[in-house]
């Protein structure tokens, strides 16, 4: 199967276009588990078996396992994911963004060595930094478009030129996507959930590609405003959540809270699409 069919897959098995993001940090662990970054993997693994069956991705952030010297946990929690919930697609949110022979590293990184069926990537670099990751046909990329934080203004939301009527350059990224770049079919886009806005005119650029979107939760994008911006029948979108599910409860019962949570949020997003 190729990404964009487990996508598809697991949105309709789970009822879901809720995607949980693995970003992992001891120091807000539960009590029990607090502090200890040998724990990494025993927490995420927890709140995968807790919310496999309601979401349609889960995106675990390298960062948060390298920080910690865990990327061995991060193998092990993947290689867990793929025996454990092997119809959930996974993601890996690494925003790499380099050419030629260490782009094809990254590429080996993120699909051989952790076995993701996705990557994010910065597409600033242009076109030959993105070919490597598409070389492996069935795997999917998510391209940097118009992001959540703030300081996307200062490059995603100019013109290319002072010529009337020339792109905003996220609007440029997203027809990209959904053209000329999108040589296996399987490119999609990162479009902030507090830029709902947004999310409607890169929806209209790309009609097709799936829409990955970090923000609802604990940054505050609005989950309803989300799915009617941008989902459409055959445009999935992958709506993010990270913790505001991951630390629902300081407690024992950590996974069960983040289970309550995680199914409160897929189904505010899957009402608003009806």
């Amino acid at each position: 199967m190729t990404f964009l069919d487990m996508l598809r897959s697991a949105e309709r098995r789970n009822g879901s276009m809720l995607c949980v993001g693995l970003d992992p940090e001891p120091a807000k662990f539960p009590d029990h588990l607090k502090g200890d970054a040998s724990r990494i993997y025993d927490f995420c693994a927890a709140i995968v078996d807790a919310t496999a069956d309601l979401v349609i991705a889960f995106k675990p952030q390298i960062a948060y396992f390298a920080a910690h010297r865990a990327e061995d946990q991060l193998e092990r929690l993947m290689e867990y994911m793929r025996r454990n919930a092997p119809q959930v697609p996974v993601i890996l949110d690494a925003k790499r963004g380099d050419i030629g022979a260490t782009a094809e590293q990254y590429a080996k990184e993120a699909f051989e060595r952790y076995g993701a069926d996705a990557v994010t990537l910065s597409p600033f670099m242009g076109f030959d930094s993105i070919q490597p990751y598409l070389n492996y046909e069935s795997k999917g990329a998510f391209l940097l478009c118009r992001t959540s934080n703030p300081g996307g203004d200062d490059l995603q939301n100019q013109r290319l030129s002072s010529v009337p009527g020339e792109p905003l350059l996220y609007e440029h990224v997203a027809r990209l996507a959904q053209g000329p770049w999108n040589l296996n079919g399987q490119l999609g886009l990162v479009v902030g959930a507090t830029y709902p806005a947004e999310i409607e005119r890169v929806r209209a650029i790309a009609p097709t590609v799936p829409l990955l979107i970090p923000g609802v939760g604990a940054q505050g994008g609005d989950a309803a405003a989300t799915v009617k911006a941008g989902w459409r029948a055959d445009g999935p979108i992958v709506v993010n959540s990270s913790r505001a599910i991951l630390y629902a409860s300081p407690g024992e019962g950590f996974a069960e809270a983040a289970r309550r949570e995680a199914r409160k949020t897929r189904d505010v997003l899957q009402a608003a699409r009806a």
